[in-house]
């Protein structure tokens, strides 16, 4: 590696000599004059050739060398002397040409890494495989699912893990680009089609878009009793104004869940929030962009809810409940969190410190 820099160094340098080198050579000959001084010359004798063969009558001949002389008077006034350098100057462009790719080499042998191997991504794609799915970030799952769905073009299930994947990367346009190809193979899966409604929602910033609304109605279409679906669906009639109604919906939702389900406390406490209407002094969920942001924690607890192996998740959960200042919503999620990560120190850890996290005023 080593030696290839050295080369690309010298050959730089090399280089830049040479196109120094010829531009003073066509200064010294007086190549950088004016170049449309011979075009106009060359037109002018052309003209007088076609005029000569009998090619253009003599009116179009006198205005066309008119024109042709003109051009030819306007761009001798307007060229300049040549371009020169003194033999200095010239030098000293030289040397500023040949240092700076030295200084580049030099840099990078001072605070790259020259010695250090290749790590091709195929290599690297391998021990991210070999390695236990524990192991590996989002971002790195991420790309080992990409490469199981290569292997699995006809299989729905590695693209929806990679869904997963991608959303815990943060990165919601490209999982829902998964779910969509995913949907192609198995557009019959209501669970396909509520975790493309999520994966829009969450890049949309939480709002139930048109899309959005779109696809949790196809969901609806293959399980009339998908909850997730139910639950975004009538959060966008409230949102649009339709509380009422939107409220009828989580109500009627809450009646079909079991008792035993845990998305209830979730679904009780937005039912709660909903029905106290606008709260009378200024708090965590009344200032600009509460809703919004309610919505994204809502959409956050309902996938955990659906998906709950997502230790960032819950992380995120705890500490957005800590921040909006609903301490009942945060120990409850703290609780459910602990519970499942009992056996992982840095998790629990994770937890205890997003639970500290302060109110927002």
């Amino acid at each position: 590696m080593i030696v290839f820099w050295i080369a690309v160094g010298v050959i730089s340098a090399a280089i830049a000599g040479l196109v120094l080198h010829r531009a003073a050579r066509a200064a010294a000959s007086g190549e950088t004059g004016d170049s449309t001084l011979p075009l106009y010359q060359r037109q002018l004798a052309e003209i007088e050739d076609l005029a000569d063969r009998g090619l253009i009558a003599a009116d179009e001949r006198r205005s066309a060398h008119a024109e042709a002389a003109r051009r030819l008077l306007s761009a001798a006034d307007a060229s300049g002397p040549a371009w020169t350098a003194t033999m200095g100057g010239r030098r000293t462009l030289v040397a500023l040409a040949a240092a700076a790719p030295v200084a580049a080499l030099g840099l990078y042998l001072a605070t790259g890494s020259p010695g250090y191997g290749d790590q091709p991504y195929a290599q690297r794609l391998d021990q991210w495989r070999a390695a236990p799915p524990t192991q590996l970030d989002a971002p790195r799952m991420a790309a080992v699912l990409r490469s199981v769905t290569q292997e699995r073009p006809s299989d729905p299930e590695p693209l929806r893990f990679l869904a997963i994947a991608e959303m815990a990367s943060g990165d919601a346009a490209a999982a829902a680009r998964a779910l969509r190809q995913a949907l192609r193979l198995a557009p019959d899966r209501a669970d396909l089609w509520e975790s493309l409604g999520e994966a829009l929602m969450v890049a949309a910033e939480g709002e139930v878009t048109p899309q959005a609304a779109a696809a949790f109605q196809r969901a609806l279409e293959q399980d009339p009793q998908a909850a997730t679906a139910r639950f975004h669906l009538a959060r966008g009639r409230i949102e649009a104004g339709e509380v009422a109604q939107g409220l009828a919906e989580w109500r009627s939702l809450l009646a079909d869940l079991p008792m035993a389900d845990p998305r209830r406390p979730v679904l009780q406490a937005a039912i709660a929030d909903v029905s106290a209407g606008p709260r009378p002094t200024p708090s965590a969920a009344a200032t600009v962009g509460a809703p919004e942001i309610l919505a994204m924690v809502e959409g956050l607890a309902a996938r955990l809810a659906v998906e709950p192996d997502d230790p960032e998740g819950w992380v995120r959960l705890v500490r957005s409940y800590g921040v909006l200042g609903d301490a009942a919503r945060r120990d409850a999620a703290l609780s459910q969190a602990r519970a499942r990560y009992a056996d992982n120190p840095q998790i629990l850890s994770q937890l205890t410190q997003a639970a500290a996290a302060e109110p927002m005023p």
